[in-house]
């Protein structure tokens, strides 16, 4: 088991705002999962937290981080209009992930992305434009019809899990997965709703998370 690793805040620029984060490197990490929160949520979700620290466990450092400003996000829980601005959401994962590549203490650690919601839809299209950044994409409850054009351009490994009684997001998820391009699988946890409060399933999410970029992320 690595080293016990300390949070350490971070405020990571991006283009005229400046984003809140918290990062956690263990020692011997080889590579690091940042996390793309979806609607009305952010880096202090439990859920998210809670799989970070399996990955830490399995030596993966993770970036848990705000995609929108304390500002905005005042905005968005009366509106909830931002949250769904996936082109503003992707643009700001990508800044963080080319801040991550320019740091000393990450650069030279393969990222993979963990989304959440419409979290997943900002992954995937950050993802695009970053083949030899990004190399593992995981999906929880994701929205990933909400990259539809960008799908079969995708060429990173991509799990999508999804709750078995959330049958919505079900029948999105597997829309998206017909039109993914590259490596691709859909996982569904049986009786989980969408946020997989049920005893058990966010144990599954955080599992096949660990496993997934433990094939691809680590390894290439």
């Amino acid at each position: 088991m690595p080293a016990h690793a300390v949070d350490r805040q971070v405020r990571i620029p991006v283009g005229s705002v400046q984003l809140d984060g918290t990062l956690r490197i263990p020692n011997g990490a080889r590579a690091i999962v940042v996390f793309a929160h979806g609607s009305g949520s952010g880096r202090h979700s439990p859920r998210n937290r809670y799989v970070a620290d399996v990955l830490r466990t399995a030596g993966l450092a993770t970036l848990l981080v705000d995609l929108l400003t304390q500002d905005e996000d005042v905005i968005d829980q009366a509106t909830a209009e931002l949250r769904f601005d996936i082109d503003l959401l992707a643009e700001r994962l990508g800044g963080v992930t080319d801040w991550l590549a320019a740091q000393g203490t990450t650069a030279a650690l393969p990222i993979g992305y963990f989304g959440a919601s419409t979290g997943a839809a900002a992954a995937l299209i950050a993802a695009v434009d970053r083949p030899e950044t990004v190399r593992a994409i995981v999906s929880r409850g994701g929205r990933p019809d909400l990259a539809l054009p960008v799908l079969a351009r995708i060429r990173q490994p991509t799990l999508l899990i999804v709750g078995g009684a959330d049958e919505v997001v079900i029948d999105l998820n597997r829309r998206a997965l017909a039109e993914l391009g590259g490596i691709k699988r859909l996982v569904i946890v049986p009786g989980a709703t969408h946020l997989f409060e049920e005893p058990g399933a966010l144990e599954q999410v955080a599992a096949l998370a660990s496993q997934w970029f433990g094939q691809y992320l680590e390894l290439r």
